[in-house]
């Protein structure tokens, strides 16, 4: 297999591509595995146990601003700093992120760089599941970390807080795109964060993560993509706002996004768990309008 046309250096790489720059020297591979609390999984367990060689594990739980209540909300610039220089992370190197369930946390790892102003960053397309299906290697070896330095210009625009997207809903100026599951986007299952209303923010499209996605993981296609988009009402002529349970699966919209050319969204870091948890927001139910 060689590399693919679609690879990409700043959004998606192909396994193929990752197998050709693996001891590129300037390459930095990180290991974004996160699971749902009731998947049962231990992520830095299996990081421990096996992971593409030369990876460091970036746990999305820890690398968060601990001064919200709200879960894994994006890090302070100076903390992303500290963590990624003692990672061996520094300006100069080309990022790829992968994780363990085929495209799912490491879409969030990638928007976190992107929103530090770093775009040299790309997600590997299927994951660690794809790259073990193919037979290649793997380790359970620590990499070898040398500091390196780290400059980062947070780029405000590619996040939304509550009271950005309560006015957006309100004058329905940009397009909300959640990516949580059909029956949670209309209402219809309880919420699994305890405390949480159910529904969606008015005015919002549903575009289930998993619709972006392939069988095996990897994502679909830039025109397919923009199919997707398109099927679920999304006027793409609009600025976008990506939601989803806790603004983890909302990346994976921000990176399809990325990949057919949209250039104006952001991602609404407090997502669900944010907009639940508060009476005197307006909450819809059923299907979109």
């Amino acid at each position: 297999m060689t590399p693919s046309a679609a690879d990409d250096p700043k959004t998606l790489v192909s396994t193929s591509w990752l197998a050709a720059h693996i001891k590129d020297p300037d390459l930095r591979l990180i290991d974004a595995s996160w699971y749902l609390p009731d998947a049962g999984r231990n992520a830095r367990a299996e990081y421990l146990a096996a992971h593409i060689p030369g990876a460091r594990f970036f746990d999305i739980d820890e690398l968060t601003d601990h001064r919200s209540s709200l879960p894994h909300m994006a890090p302070p610039p100076e903390k992303f700093i500290s963590r990624l220089r003692a990672m061996g992370i520094g300006d100069g190197h080309q990022v790829v992120i992968y994780d363990g369930s085929g495209l799912f946390s490491a879409a969030r790892v990638w928007w976190t760089f992107r929103l530090m102003g770093k775009t040299d960053v790309a997600v590997l397309d299927g994951g660690l599941p794809k790259w073990r299906a193919e037979g290649r290697e793997i380790e359970d070896m620590a990499p070898i970390v040398r500091d390196r330095h780290m400059t980062v210009s947070r780029q405000n625009n590619l996040v939304k807080d509550v009271t950005q997207v309560a006015h957006a809903a309100k004058l329905g100026e940009a397009e909300i795109i959640d990516a949580r599951s059909a029956p949670r986007f209309q209402g219809e299952v309880a919420e699994p964060r305890p405390g949480l209303r159910s529904g969606h923010i008015p005015g919002a499209k549903n575009v289930p993560y998993s619709t972006l996605l392939n069988a095996d993981g990897t994502m679909k296609t830039p025109a397919d993509l923009r199919s997707v988009f398109e099927a679920a009402g999304v006027n793409l002529a609009k600025p976008a706002i990506t939601s989803c349970g806790s603004g983890v699966t909302a990346a994976i919209l921000s990176l399809a996004l990325e990949r057919i050319g949209h250039r104006n969204h952001a991602l609404y870091d407090g997502s669900w768990a944010e907009w639940g948890m508060y009476d005197d927001l307006a909450v819809e139910k059923g299907p979109q309008a």
